[in-house]
């Protein structure tokens, strides 16, 4: 597969606890430079980013991350302060306590409430695959569609495991027409990338997607 092709699809990632301006500088330049859907950083420079940036890099951005259980209200506002400072695409991480106490309900409204508040911008819902049950998995897919939301999306990275074919599988069967997948946690050779978006996925979140290519 093209490398252009592959790096059209990738989320540009950038969101280890000691990121530096200059390395996400530097992520946002190839970003450009070698055609990304979109970069993925920290909040905190998101309007940094976008004002460098402007309209040659699309900017997502995190919420609720990597833990999920900020309150409704937190997450609702970070959303509005992402996207009043220039995010294009909001990642968020819903309530893993609710899903474990098997409170769908809960879990829908604060995708919506969070989906209102992206204001038009795309919405990435991080469900974290490697902590839920298969019987979970199945019922977040519900929630995801029914709140709105544009994607599914398998882990932060940070969680227990990272994407896998097989659950990639379990979206496609359970999600719904209207909510595009994204793979992302432990994504790292262009076999895997290749092998998701054979799979049909339409988003990739790596780091290292032009390390992947540049190394062979």
């Amino acid at each position: 597969m093209d490398k252009k092709i592959v790096f059209s699809h990738v989320d540009h990632t950038l969101l280890k606890a000691v990121s530096t301006w200059k390395e996400v500088d530097k992520i946002c330049r190839e970003g450009v430079d070698y055609g990304m859907a979109a970069v993925c950083i920290p909040p905190r420079f998101v309007k940094q980013a976008k004002d460098k940036y402007g309209d040659r890099l699309r900017i997502a951005t995190v919420i609720g991350f990597p833990l999920g259980y900020n309150t409704t209200a937190v997450k609702v506002y970070e959303t509005r302060q992402a996207v009043g400072e220039g995010a294009d695409e909001i990642d968020m991480v819903i309530n893993l306590g609710d899903v474990k106490d098997g409170n769908f309900d809960a879990v829908t409204r604060e995708i919506r409430d969070v989906k209102d508040a992206c204001e038009g911008r795309l919405l990435k819902v991080i469900v974290e695959t490697g902590y839920l049950t298969q019987e979970e998995k199945i019922s977040v897919c519900r929630c995801v569609a029914d709140a709105g939301a544009d994607f599914i999306k398998t882990s932060t990275g940070f969680g227990a495991g990272g994407a896998t074919p097989e659950d990639i599988e379990l979206f496609k069967r359970h999600i719904g027409p209207n909510v595009k997948i994204k793979a992302s946690g432990g994504i790292r050779t262009r076999e895997a990338m290749e092998g998701y978006l054979a799979q049909g996925v339409e988003r990739i979140g790596a780091s290292g997607a032009i390390g992947a290519y540049e190394d062979k």
